[in-house]
């Protein structure tokens, strides 16, 4: 299934349902050790353009909207925590070692505790060309009654990832390095177009770094 998006955010990240309010959240994660990269320090501080790569990531949600955004943290937690800014809040992930299902996981149980959070987008700090616009349209799909929404680019299935909340509980039983996406296989996916949002380029390398 293909949601083709009207373009731009959407006015309000919320729908109504006989009466009921949901909204979307965003989860960046930024817990894994990245060691790709070959730094001492944890790959989402590396800068582009004059920002740490998980302060571009983080601002994508922000300029959409979307309420709460986390920020998942776990490698070296005490260097990444500062750089979530005013309105985010910050989910740390004790199993972040075992992969990035424990801290998708970690993100879910967070926002269990927000009642009128109906669906989560997620989002990885190694993505920093991510726009805004790709958050709005995947919220907007959302609206329209996706369940499992995914961005496309070049119709390529990317990220940020859109989880309604009735697919936590089989998210929560991932393992490993195993994300939200593995959940295409059980379930209609929502493909939204987001060609002309960004890019979906993520950085493990320091050749990744200079060629965004």
């Amino acid at each position: 299934m293909t949601y083709d998006p009207p373009g731009g955010l959407a006015p309000s990240t919320t729908r109504d349902q006989g009466g009921a309010t949901d909204a979307v959240a965003a989860a960046i994660l930024a817990a894994g050790r990245g060691s790709r990269f070959g730094s001492d320090e944890p790959k989402c501080l590396q800068e582009w353009q004059g920002r740490p790569l998980v302060e571009w990531a983080l601002q994508a949600p922000l300029d959409a909207r979307l309420f709460p955004v986390l920020l998942v943290t776990g490698h070296q937690r005490h260097l990444v925590d500062p750089h979530a800014p005013a309105g985010v809040d910050v989910v740390h992930s004790s199993r972040w070692h075992e992969g990035i299902a424990h801290s998708l996981g970690a993100a879910l149980d967070a926002l269990d505790g927000y009642a009128t959070v109906q669906a989560a987008c997620i989002g990885l700090a190694d993505q920093p060309r991510i726009g805004a616009a790709a958050y709005g349209r995947l919220a907007k799909a959302f609206a329209a009654g996706a369940t499992l929404a995914v961005a496309t680019y070049g119709g390529q299935r990317a990220n940020p990832v859109l989880l309604a909340r009735s697919l936590w509980p089989e998210a929560r039983e991932l393992t490993g390095d195993v994300g939200a996406r593995a959940l295409m296989d059980r379930h209609p996916v929502t493909e939204v177009d987001c060609d002309d949002t960004g890019s979906p380029a993520d950085v493990d390398t320091p050749h990744d770094l200079e060629n965004l």
